[in-house]
């Protein structure tokens, strides 16, 4: 059965181009962003885990621990690492798992027969230090993903982790938020002093709030 957002992420015991890792040790309290691509040595995924390095303060920034996968040993990514670091201008500065036998895969449902039986597709989870599935995205092998709107996204998941409040469409940080249906009028007067744009009684306008 697939993953659903909500469900507890697996735990996993892996190679990694950092040496062994144990998944919730590596969590370990933190956000974590877990992401397939289909094998080493390609063009797209070149290009995909050279701006994830770049990102990294940024990821560090948020809390967030990154790890990526593909069913390619070990030897294999350490080699295409210099590759990465040759084309994309940046090394690779977070662990790559080596999913030889494709356990991590198959339990994070990353592999779609109907695609490809042998290779990951390019699926992406966000995890929360409660070890909860936030986010899950799955893009084609042809596609690369857009790694901006992953931290948009990890910066709204934060954002109404820590409030009773909703992201509107194309949010960015610092945007004005909706205030949940589930706040009462009473209740949102005692977390929001100064007042909102009551739009409709089910949509209540807000600027984000400050931590």
């Amino acid at each position: 059965m697939a993953l659903l957002i909500g469900d507890t992420a697996p735990d996993f015991e892996a190679e990694t181009t950092d040496g062994k890792v144990h998944f919730y040790d590596f969590i370990d309290g933190h956000w974590a962003v877990i992401f397939s691509h289909p094998a080493d040595f390609t063009p797209v995924c070149t290009t995909e885990l050279g701006y994830t390095a770049r990102l990294k303060h940024e990821f560090d920034r948020r809390g967030v621990k990154v790890i990526g996968l593909s069913i390619d040993p070990l030897d294999k990514h350490r080699a295409w690492i210099g590759d990465i670091e040759e084309t994309q201008g940046t090394a690779v500065n977070f662990p790559m798992i080596a999913d030889e036998d494709g356990a991590v895969a198959i339990a994070y449902g990353m592999i779609h027969p109907n695609s490809d039986a042998k290779l990951t597709v390019r699926s992406l989870f966000v995890i929360g230090p409660d070890k909860k599935i936030k986010l899950k995205i799955e893009y084609p092998p042809s596609t690369g993903r857009n790694f901006n709107e992953v931290l948009r996204v990890i910066d709204s998941l934060q954002l109404t982790a820590r409030h009773k409040v909703a992201t509107p469409v194309n949010w960015v940080d610092g945007d004005d938020v909706i205030i949940v249906p589930s706040v009462s009028n009473e209740d949102a007067r005692v977390k929001f002093p100064n007042g909102w744009n009551e739009v409709k009684p089910y949509l209540r306008i807000v600027p984000q709030p400050k931590d």
